[in-house]
């Protein structure tokens, strides 16, 4: 199975996180690409603030914001951070907890896990290793029954944490921890109000399942057309990427182009940005086209801007996420353990722009 663009920048971030920094030429060897290839991504990954390019080189990012004073409430703490990514969707909220952190004169540091959750224990422990006196834990969870398979661990870490991006099943131990999160169901009822509101019926969704936002925008559609008192046009699509299965994208592709033409549907709802592109990219040569045949959101605003049709979508704040979760864990660990816990929920927003067929603001 080829590897994808995010996998290859996840590998990237790895060998110079560990190193400190490194050359492109031995980057391109060690992950078997191109130097083009490395530079590219590269150029990437220092534009989002996730490395520093100098003369050829790379290397890890230092804290760019100031420090704060030693009578800072974080000054001189180790934190450590558990993400399954280190692109995409969590290279922003990464961002924001490494801003949180180096405003409060704390050191972030870092493990990612590339979705395996059987390895995220290990990587934690790494990170307590490494000195971390507090962590933010957002799990490699894929699959609904992950929390309580590759889960349990986490409500026994000896130091104070935040999940992220995360929430556990109600009543259960992990639902007693400190957690910052998207609320992913008010974002999907964002986008399907405002397609009724342009004239649409219930609108189609066509959405992942493999992570925690790709079920929670699933669970969020099934919400929403409840409180508006729809139902919906047909069965959830199932959408896969279309690097990594073409045949069944090109399936799932197929069947939202029936819906449109068949009138069964004039506006969808896809998760995420990069297969919202490619669908519409495909629409586009099945003689299908968005907005006019079919109003579409994207949901989770990486790239969506970046559509040749700039499509509108649905923007999770992503690191506000990283920025409060940090703020969070400082003032825990300044607090101690007495004081109570705290579920901190985080609105998305809808960002209008030309796939949906609405005038701009």
């Amino acid at each position: 199975m080829r590897e994808s663009a995010a996998e290859r920048h996840d590998r990237l971030l790895g060998l110079v996180r560990d190193r400190g920094s490194a050359r492109v030429s031995d980057l391109a060897s060690q992950l078997g690409v191109s130097p083009v290839t490395v530079r590219r991504d590269v150029e990437d990954l220092a534009g989002r603030g996730l490395l520093d390019r100098v003369h050829g080189s790379v290397s890890w990012p230092q804290d760019s914001a100031p420090a704060a004073s030693s009578a800072g409430p974080g000054h001189g703490l180790v934190l450590g951070m558990l993400a399954p990514s280190a692109t995409y969707y969590f290279a922003e909220v990464i961002r924001g907890a490494h801003e949180a952190a180096a405003r409060a004169g704390a050191r972030l540091i870092l493990r990612i896990s590339d979705y395996r959750p059987q390895e995220d224990h290990a990587r934690t422990e790494g990170l307590l290793s490494a000195g971390a006196e507090g962590l933010l834990v957002a799990p490699g969870w894929q699959h609904p029954g992950d929390p309580s398979e590759f889960g349990d661990w986490i409500s026994s870490l000896p130091v104070p944490t935040v999940l992220l991006e995360r929430r556990p099943t109600a009543g259960s131990p992990l639902d007693g921890l400190d957690r910052v999160c998207s609320d992913h169901a008010h974002g999907v009822l964002l986008a399907v109000r405002h397609l009724v509101a342009l004239g649409h019926g219930a609108p189609l969704l066509m959405a992942r399942a493999d992570s925690p936002t790709a079920l929670a925008v699933r669970s969020g559609y099934a919400e929403a057309l409840t409180v508006l008192g729809l139902r919906a046009p047909q069965e959830v699509i199932d959408s896969v990427p279309a690097e990594l299965a073409p045949e069944a994208f090109e399936k799932a592709v197929q069947v939202l182009r029936e819906a449109v033409g068949s009138g069964v549907a004039t506006a969808a709802l896809i998760h995420n940005d990069v297969d919202a592109i490619q669908v519409v990219q495909r629409l586009a040569e099945l003689g299908v086209r968005v907005p006019e045949d079919l109003a579409l959101i994207a949901y989770d605003d990486e790239v969506a801007a970046l559509a040749d049709t700039p499509l509108t979508a649905v923007a999770p704040p992503k690191r506000e996420v990283g920025r409060h979760a940090t703020e969070l864990l400082v003032e825990r660990l300044g607090q101690g353990s007495d004081a109570p816990r705290r579920h901190l929920t985080l609105l998305p927003q809808l960002r209008v722009r030309d796939s949906c067929g609405a005038p701009l603001p």
